[in-house]
């Protein structure tokens, strides 16, 4: 068997063949004065194939340097090899370390970006700039849902916006999927005086609420009791009792499944429903309350009625905060974030408010005009307020044939009328959804705390409006019209 081997020296090395070996490497040597071919042998995995010697076109010389150069390169130790490539390995790992920084260095940037979105929203301070982009709809774009035979007095939207809840003074409950318009549960009302056999309300529902999670639905009743179901089946599970007059107001405390109950016995109770539990009663207000709300924080905020103060209540601290400002009856009352709220009153007036500020950062008067004679003209009773969170976005509802868009100025500052939408009725509740993108309105021929007078031509339904929002440039600049 035939080997290959090197001589080495300080000029450039020759190479000596004993018999036939097709894995070398035959180059014609530069400068041999004989002309005659030397044959090196290179063991290299980089050339694999015979190449000839004679070849002069695929096998140019090559100068002295170059062929000294790749000597040396092919002479390479196992020493070097191991050097060679744990230098490529650890360039490769190099490369990869980079771009996984750089794709955490977005990451974080995200991360930071929602990080100070919460932080601004725990403090109360994040105002989402949505309000510039509105348009009004068209008023063939609304969708009506109709299924309640009486004034529709209450509606909560699912976080997922897929589903809208609704309640009437004909004591049902009807759940509602958004896309098809399609009642998917129907929880009827029983007649008075079968509260014993009926699961369900026997009584006007004036108020609900639903858990931020979607779990749990609370209903209020005018019979002092409040109901507790299962959102996604709507089966009945607790009846709390302790009120001892209508239940005006419920809100869940968002991330968790404590209760906040307003009622016209004027105090507020605090329940856990995940325990089956009461827990405390809050008292304060001189007049029976009207409505209720609450976000995060271990608070919620009341509107007193006829005692005209609207209260921030701090479970924690055992304590709570009186504001003044409206002239009339405050009827409704709706968080925008944690500091800041919007209410409504019989006075016809929208106040704007501060936590910080014991009287209101802007009220717009006569906010839905005024109706009767020449002289003893009346304002519109404001019956509902909205609030599209942590945003600049509010609307309000009456019985003036209008809802009404506003916009809340830098830094809640003032109210500005963006639009209005035609929807005939009283306005009873008002609800944005999660995304933004529609607004619904529960619509009656009576207001949902009395029967002061009727609106015959007016239709009880859900009314969903959608939030139109203005084209960006590229898009205006691609339809121009």
């Amino acid at each position: 068997m035939s080997s290959s081997f090197f001589i080495k020296s300080k000029g450039n090395p020759k190479a000596t063949k004993k018999g036939k070996d097709t894995s070398a490497v035959k180059r014609k040597a530069d400068g041999d004065a004989s002309g005659k071919n030397k044959i090196r042998a290179k063991k290299s995995s980089k050339y694999n194939e015979e190449i000839s010697s004679d070849s002069e076109v695929e096998s140019p010389a090559l100068p002295k340097k170059r062929q000294a150069k790749e000597e040396i390169e092919f002479e390479e130790t196992p020493q070097e090899k191991k050097l060679r490539l744990a230098k490529l390995y650890l360039d490769q790992l190099k490369e990869e370390e980079e771009r996984k920084a750089e794709g955490e260095s977005f990451e974080t940037d995200h991360i930071a970006g929602r990080l100070q979105e919460e932080v601004l929203e725990q403090k109360g301070k994040l105002q989402r700039l949505i309000a510039k982009d509105l348009m009004p709809p068209d008023v063939s774009e609304i969708r009506v849902l109709r299924g309640h035979k009486l004034a529709i007095t209450c509606l909560a939207v699912t976080p997922d916006d897929r589903c809208i809840f609704s309640a009437a003074k004909d004591c049902s409950i009807i759940k509602w999927d958004i896309e098809s318009g399609k009642k998917l549960h129907t929880i009827h009302g029983g007649r008075k005086g079968t509260e014993d056999r009926h699961v369900g309300h026997t009584a006007h529902i004036l108020c609900m609420s639903l858990s931020s999670d979607g779990k749990y639905l609370a209903t209020g009743d005018m019979n002092k009791l409040i109901m507790i179901w299962e959102a996604e089946t709507c089966k009945h599970l607790y009846k709390f009792t302790g009120h001892k007059g209508p239940v005006s107001g419920l809100s869940f405390r968002k991330g968790t499944h404590d209760l906040y109950s307003a009622s016209h016995d004027r105090s507020v109770k605090v329940w856990n429903v995940d325990e089956n539990a009461y827990v405390e009663t809050l008292f304060g207000h001189q007049d029976a309350i009207t409505g209720l709300d609450s976000l995060s924080r271990e608070r919620c905020v009341t509107a007193g009625g006829r005692d005209g103060t609207v209260r921030v209540w701090k479970i924690a601290e055992e304590s709570q905060l009186v504001f003044h400002g409206h002239e009339g009856s405050i009827d409704c009352v709706q968080l925008i974030n944690e500091e800041h709220m919007i209410t409504g009153a019989d006075d016809g007036s929208v106040s704007l408010w501060s936590v910080n500020k014991k009287k209101p950062l802007s009220t717009v008067k006569q906010a839905h005009g005024c109706h009767g004679d020449a002289g003893m003209e009346q304002p519109h009773w404001v019956a509902s307020v909205a609030a599209l969170q942590n945003s600049d976005t509010v609307a309000s509802g009456s019985h003036n044939s209008q809802v009404n868009v506003w916009k809340c100025g830098q830094n809640f500052r003032r109210l500005e009328l963006l639009f209005s939408v035609p929807v005939s009725g009283f306005i009873n509740s008002l609800k944005f959804s999660s995304s933004g993108q529609f607004l619904v309105a529960g619509v009656g021929q009576e207001h949902r705390l009395g029967r002061w007078w009727r609106l015959k031509e007016a239709k009880n339904g859900i009314y969903i409006i959608p939030l139109k929002r203005k084209p960006s440039n590229a898009e205006e600049d691609k339809h121009p019209e």
